[in-house]
């Protein structure tokens, strides 16, 4: 590494200012900084963290010092600049004293060899430079490590409230309405979840049901079904205050659904299914917008997964959905589950990751407790989902 002018400052102890002079001078180093000192009251100040110098030289030679007082002087405080020692003449006892306070090196009549003392300078200034940037780095990065772990804390915060306000926004409990019972359960593998269920009665005989899937994971996701929450809430407003049907049609509400997430330019899309279901005559009817799995039905017959097909929500314009009705049983259970449920199970196939949730869940038409221990959610580890998983359950006849 080749020094530039004045790059390093050097501190030089000589009691006799002519030899300190002649010492300078046989150097010829114009690219260091010298001062004088016959003696150094102030050890610490000298070769402490907080000196000005990068590099000491000091005359072996110095009348009226003693080195034992030196040497517990030293004991104090980090020696952090490096010390080398001249001496006129090849004494024993001098170089045994200036190694054993830790001198970086030792020359005599350093004048008529300049060249090896100018380069030992040289490379002591550059060790301490690299060790004052080293200790400045290292501060450096304790401070913003410590700036990192306060906005991570109130990160976690924030995402702890927004945790708490998605929470919120959920079902309060199941519904039951005739016979008809409506659960849902969302499992997180963050703070905040991109999947969402919610249901709602609409009138004297319906009540409406959906369930997203919104891509990605975090706070974004999160919003979208805010978002999705809301259009739905407005909608059974407009129900309630203005007899306006939308809220009861599946593919209308997959429509505005798709809209709006395509006007917020989130660049978020979500998979859906909507439903409306007449609990007075039992019709079901319901859209799908790209959600896998479909929903499963299962029933004293068997278990099946229901039909439907159609784009995600926020994906393209103008996206075309299929409204489909069926009449429920006296006894069944409707499950609708996000894809993550299928990140639970073995199989590496998505066909046989479907053909093995069917298999898990076949028996006796169960109520939602005894769905959950066959889908083994009764004992998920809720720290190391890979995926959110939402389930929303309907059922009838299984009191």
């Amino acid at each position: 590494m080749e020094l530039q002018a004045q790059e390093g400052a050097i501190l030089v102890v000589d009691d006799q200012q002519v030899r300190a002079d002649l010492l300078v001078e046989a150097l010829d180093a114009p690219q260091f900084s010298f001062d004088y000192l016959s003696e150094v009251p102030d050890i610490e100040g000298v070769l402490g963290e907080d000196s000005p110098y990068d590099c000491v030289l000091c005359n072996a030679g110095l009348s009226n010092v003693s080195w034992s007082s030196v040497r517990r002087a030293m004991r104090n405080f980090d020696v952090q600049v490096p010390v080398i020692v001249v001496a006129e003449d090849r004494d024993v006892d001098s170089m045994a004293t200036a190694l054993g306070l830790g001198a970086a090196d030792f020359f005599v009549r350093p004048q008529e060899r300049p060249g090896l003392l100018r380069h030992a300078i040289g490379r002591c200034v550059t060790h301490h430079r690299l060790q004052r940037e080293l200790k400045e780095s290292k501060e450096n990065l304790e401070q913003t490590n410590q700036e990192l772990r306060h906005s991570l804390r109130m990160l976690q915060q924030d995402q702890q409230a927004g945790r708490q306000v998605q929470m919120a926004l959920l079902p309060s409990g199941s519904l039951q309405v005739n016979g008809f019972w409506f659960s849902q359960k969302i499992f997180t593998s963050l703070y905040l979840s991109g999947d969402f269920a919610d249901y709602f009665q609409v009138s004297d005989d319906q009540v409406v049901f959906f369930l997203a899937d919104v891509s990605g994971h975090g706070s974004s996701s999160a919003f979208a079904t805010v978002l999705l929450k809301n259009l739905f809430a407005r909608k059974r407003s407009d129900y309630l205050r203005r007899q306006d049907t939308t809220v009861t049609s599946p593919v209308k509400m997959l429509s505005l659904a798709n809209s709006e997430l395509l006007e917020l330019e989130l660049n978020k899309y979500a998979t859906m299914v909507v439903g409306s279901l007449n609990f007075k005559t039992g019709a079901l009817t319901y859209s799908v917008a790209g959600h896998l799995p479909l929903p499963i039905l299962l029933t004293h017959e068997g278990i099946h997964y229901l039909e439907g097909e159609g784009p995600p929500v926020g994906l393209v314009p103008d996206a075309a959905y299929e409204a489909i009705t069926i009449q429920t049983p006296d006894e069944f259970i409707l499950s609708v589950l996000s894809d993550g449920i299928l990140e639970l199970l073995d199989e590496k196939d998505l066909l046989e990751k479907e053909a093995a949730l069917l298999k898990r869940l076949e028996g006796s038409v169960a109520k939602p407790s005894e769905l959950w221990e066959r889908l083994g959610l009764d004992h998920v580890d809720r720290n190391h989902l890979p995926d959110d998983v939402a389930v929303l359950f309907i059922s009838r006849g299984l009191a």
